[in-house]
C-alpha cells in the first residue's frame, strides 16, 4: 500500500494525519461548537449559586429548620454551606473516595429506610430537601416524589441542573467528554423538572442561574403549571420554550414571592 506524504514546515505528515488535522480544525471552528462553548463560560460566571439560594429560603423560616441534601459528592461544594439547625447528607460515594456525609447510600435506600423507621424518625419532615444526586430522569424523578411525602407542608425541594444550556450538556453519558460541554454535564434532570412543571398539585420555577435551580413548593404561588406540548422530552422543543417550559425567573423575582 503506497502512502501519500506531505510535507509542511519540515515535518512528514501523511494523509491519514492530514484527515485527522482537518477533523480536529472543523471540530474547533464550528459554529455550533462555538456556541455551546459560550454557553458553558456564560453559566459559570452566574449567581448566586445554590447554596446562596437555599440559605435564603431557610432564612425566611420563623423555625428552626431541618434540611436534607440529596446527593453530595465533597460536602465542601455545597452541604458545609447551608446555614441550618439540622442537616442531613445522602450519597452512596460513587465519585468520591472520601465520603463524609450521613447516610452512605443510595437516595431510594435512605427513602425506604425512613418508611421502616430503620433509622431516623418515620414522622420526620424536612423544610428544605435539596436534591443533586442522579441526573437521569428516571431517579430524579424518584427523588422528587419521595422528597415530597416526607416535606413539610410549608416546605420546599430545590433541585439542581434543571436548565441545561445546549444539548450538549443535556447527554445521558457523564462520561463521554469530547464535546464543548466538557466535565460540566446538567443530564437529564430537566425532563424531570418538566414533568413536576406539569402537576397541578404543586408549584414550581426555576431560577436562573447556577446550571438552573428549580423550586418545588405546595404552598407558594411559584408560577402556573407549563402547558409546553414536550411528550417526548425533545431538547430542541425545551430550547425553543425555554421560558414557559421551565418558568425560568430571576433570582430577584424569586425572592418577591417571600
Amino acid at each position: 500500500m503506497k502512502i501519500h506524504l506531505l510535507k509542511k514546515d519540515h515535518v512528514v505528515i501523511n494523509k491519514t494525519e492530514l484527515t485527522k488535522i482537518s477533523l480536529a480544525e472543523q471540530y474547533l471552528t464550528n459554529d455550533y461548537h462555538i456556541k455551546a462553548e459560550i454557553a458553558t463560560k456564560a453559566e459559570i460566571n452566574k449567581n448566586p449559586l445554590r447554596s446562596d439560594i437555599i440559605n435564603f429560603i431557610l432564612q425566611n423560616f420563623k423555625r428552626e429548620t431541618c434540611y436534607l441534601e440529596i446527593g453530595v459528592r465533597h460536602t465542601n461544594e455545597n452541604f458545609d454551606l447551608i446555614r441550618s439547625k439540622i442537616k442531613y447528607s445522602v450519597d452512596p460515594g460513587y465519585e468520591s473516595e472520601t465520603n463524609d456525609v450521613d447516610f452512605k447510600m443510595t437516595s431510594d435506600e435512605f427513602f425506604a429506610g425512613l418508611r421502616e423507621g430503620t433509622f431516623l424518625n418515620e414522622q420526620l419532615k424536612f423544610d428544605v430537601i435539596f436534591i443533586d444526586g442522579s441526573h437521569l430522569a428516571d431517579q430524579v424523578q424518584k427523588d422528587i416524589n419521595n422528597s415530597l411525602e416526607y416535606l413539610a407542608d410549608d416546605g420546599y425541594i430545590v433541585m439542581h441542573d434543571c436548565n441545561p444550556p445546549t444539548e450538549f450538556h443535556a447527554s445521558e453519558n457523564y462520561y463521554y467528554r469530547i464535546s464543548p460541554s466538557g466535565g460540566y454535564w446538567n443530564g437529564t434532570t430537566w425532563k424531570a423538572f418538566y414533568n413536576a412543571r406539569k402537576r397541578t398539585d404543586i408549584f414550581s420555577c426555576c431560577i436562573d442561574t447556577d446550571w438552573g435551580i428549580g423550586v418545588i413548593s405546595r404552598k407558594v404561588d411559584l408560577g402556573k403549571p407549563t402547558n409546553v406540548k414536550n411528550d417526548f422530552f425533545e431538547y430542541y422543543i425545551l430550547n425553543r420554550n425555554r421560558e414557559e417550559s421551565l418558568n425560568l425567573i430571576t433570582f430577584e423575582k424569586f425572592k418577591s414571592y417571600f
